[in-house]
């Protein structure tokens, strides 16, 4: 029995001006899967996310979210994404952060249940910190939590481990591993090549906005310049 797409790219293009970003990209993403998209810098997996997440449109070609067209049908509200910028509220608490995100979700907003959260990604004891007070990683590690409050079916990671120490990669593959057991369908875009392999079941690999590799991470080429680390060219 074929398992359901939850995720359907057919013929993806974006443009920037005279620039493609994405030329011809089509893949299909079981539900569940885990999977790894990398590339060099400027190949396209930021806005491959985007497109996805319907934060952007496709110039041209066609998107289907659990079996619906997010531009036309109700399925916004199943998909997460973890973009470059976190848009936190600065001058708020952390705590208030997750607030103002679990009213608008409908979900329990009791300070109890929100520190819960912080304390999942080490956060619990800056929960009435405002966020302006926060690094980089902090940032990140709090982002992390708004995603997993929204409990989406399908969560778009774009480079989850920036800006984090060692300890916060692994919470980020703790991230990742519950989101396996919760049935989640996950692209995480990174260029940490061996990490990615290691947690992912498929990967895409794209190269100046076109599709150059889909399958399982076991098969994926090793890219030009790279020890296996990481691509050459920025990480």
């Amino acid at each position: 029995m074929r398992a359901m797409i939850a995720i359907a790219a057919a013929g993806l293009y974006r443009r920037y001006g005279r620039r493609w970003a994405l030329v011809d990209v089509s893949f299909e993403v079981p539900a569940g899967a885990l999977v790894m998209v990398t590339g060099r810098n400027g190949s396209g997996k930021t806005t491959l996310l985007r497109v996805l997440a319907t934060a952007i449109r496709a110039d041209r070609g066609m998107v289907t979210i659990l079996g619906k067209d997010p531009q036309r049908e109700p399925v916004r509200e199943k998909i997460a994404l973890l973009g470059h910028r976190t848009y936190l509220y600065e001058p708020l608490t952390a705590l208030e952060n997750l607030a103002i995100v679990a009213r608008f979700l409908g979900r329990d907003s009791r300070r109890k249940a929100l520190l819960e959260r912080l304390e999942e990604v080490g956060l619990a004891d800056r929960a009435d910190d405002p966020v302006q007070t926060f690094s980089a990683g902090m940032r990140q590690r709090l982002a992390l939590a708004r995603v997993l409050q929204q409990e989406a079916e399908v969560v778009l990671l774009d480079e989850p481990y920036g800006h984090l120490d060692p300890p916060g990669f692994l919470l980020v593959d703790r991230v990742l591993q519950r989101l396996r057991r919760q049935g989640a369908t996950v692209l995480i875009a990174t260029h940490l090549l061996r990490r990615g392999r290691a947690l992912c079941d498929r990967g895409l690999v794209l190269e100046a906005g076109r599709l150059s590799f889909a399958g399982a991470t076991s098969e994926m080429p090793e890219p030009p310049g790279a020890d296996g680390a990481g691509f050459a060219e920025g990480a």
